[in-house]
């Protein structure tokens, strides 16, 4: 079930989408994504609209520090931006009293 975002979901989603623009300016740096998602190139596009593939894209940079750091100062955003942004995509914690 996808969940409904709000206002500053938007921003973190157009955040997440720019990440993989930075992902996909690279031939090595998308071939990395793409095999750790399991994606297959094709569907990419097809997946731009599901918060949880963009919160995976912001996963995947905030794996790795030193590709953090690259795509923040590519993007021109502070880190800490790209990291609040993959806070709030995070799916829902789970409720484990309800």
């Amino acid at each position: 079930m996808k969940r409904k975002l709000d206002h500053s979901d938007g921003a973190s989603e157009r955040l997440a989408i720019d990440v993989l623009g930075w992902l996909a300016a690279d031939e090595d740096r998308l071939f990395r994504f793409v095999a750790a998602s399991g994606l297959e190139p094709g569907t990419l596009r097809e997946s731009l609209h599901d918060p949880g593939f963009l919160g995976a894209v912001l996963d995947h940079v905030m794996s790795d520090e030193p590709s953090l750091l690259a795509c923040a100062e590519a993007l021109g955003v502070k880190p800490e931006r790209i990291a609040s942004a993959w806070q709030r995509l995070q799916p829902p914690p789970f409720d484990e009293g309800g």
